[in-house]
């Protein structure tokens, strides 16, 4: 029996410029995880978890179950991450034996609030199948593989970010290349960060698939101010680099506000996303995406602060926690 996680991740500075070869500062949450279980078995079987039985108490279940989860459960990503698996077997010259598994999936990981559920579900039995055929590819080479079973193989468009945060783990700067398919990638002493904080509602579901579109195309066609965005947010975690390095978090609050702010400037924020930034804010906190929408993450001064921040967080149905780096 082969037992595998993945955790989730919040972007901190420099996203959404990771899927347009850009800057990213990320670091892992170890307090939501995906686990995969993997065994012999006589045939080759997927097991569906919750997520992926679709019965219902009742229409009102169907509707908030929907809103929540999404329409996918993880098997169709688990065999794509299988397909994606062999072909990079097969392309390097690596003979898989004829052994079939059975391989199940659990995740606590919220869905669709940008904290890397998907591909905590991939990375986690990914590392699965690696220890089953005794298959060793080097992290950078996991992060790609990882991210190209949803782009490649599921059409959903992604960067590597979060890939790389659950592959790699800890706290990862990032800089993304486009000519040799993956970037530099710089682990960080998790020690250097503030006091972190992670909020996510309990209600909102905002793809990802939603949320990048337009402005995928727009920079596809060379929208000056996308590219501009782009270049700008990938200097914010340059200089948050530099600022976690120095210890300066007057600096680093200062960036991670700007990150949202610019957001804010290019993409339509929903009500409920807004809400959250503004009542970080208004406690003294700084906020930014973790993801996608529907998380933020951001540093607070002390435990007065965090206490005045989960007091306005519950308010709104939103609930907030320490982000477990390690």
């Amino acid at each position: 029996m082969i037992e595998t996680y993945a955790y989730a991740r919040a972007g901190l500075l420099g996203n959404p410029s990771d899927g347009y070869y850009g800057k990213t500062i990320a670091l892992l949450a170890r307090n939501f995880r995906a686990r995969v279980l993997l065994y012999p078995s006589a045939r080759l079987e997927i097991k569906p978890s919750k997520a992926d039985t679709p019965m219902f108490e009742s229409l009102a279940d169907l509707y908030s179950t929907t809103r929540w989860r999404g329409y996918y459960g993880g098997i169709r990503i688990i065999q794509a991450l299988i397909v994606r698996f062999m072909d990079y077997c097969s392309d390097r010259g690596i003979s898989l034996p004829n052994r079939n598994f059975t391989i199940e999936y659990e995740s606590t990981i919220p869905l669709r609030l940008g904290m890397g559920g998907s591909s905590s579900i991939i990375t986690a039995a990914l590392r699965a199948l690696c220890q089953y055929y005794s298959v060793e590819i080097p992290l950078p080479l996991q992060a790609n593989l990882v991210l190209e079973t949803e782009t490649k193989e599921l059409g959903v468009p992604a960067g590597p970010q979060d890939r790389v945060i659950q592959v790699y783990e800890g706290l990862v700067y990032m800089a993304l290349m486009k000519s040799r398919g993956y970037g530099e990638y710089e682990q960080l002493d998790h020690k250097l960060l503030p006091n972190l904080y992670l909020a996510y509602r309990t209600t909102l579901s905002e793809g990802t698939e939603v949320f990048h579109n337009n402005v995928r195309d727009r920079w596809r066609h060379g929208d000056s101010e996308i590219v501009s965005a782009m270049r700008t947010w990938a200097s914010y975690a340059e200089q948050g680099r530099d600022a976690l390095l120095e210890r300066d978090y007057v600096a680093l609050n200062r960036l991670i506000d700007r990150n949202f702010d610019l957001r804010s400037q290019i993409y339509e924020i929903s009500h409920g996303n807004m809400e959250m930034i503004l009542a970080a804010r208004a406690v003294g906190a700084s906020a930014n995406f973790a993801g996608s929408g529907g998380a933020i993450v951001g540093s607070y001064s002390d435990e007065s602060m965090y206490a005045a921040l989960a007091g306005a967080m519950q308010r709104i149905g939103v609930a907030v926690i320490k982000p477990q780096v390690v």
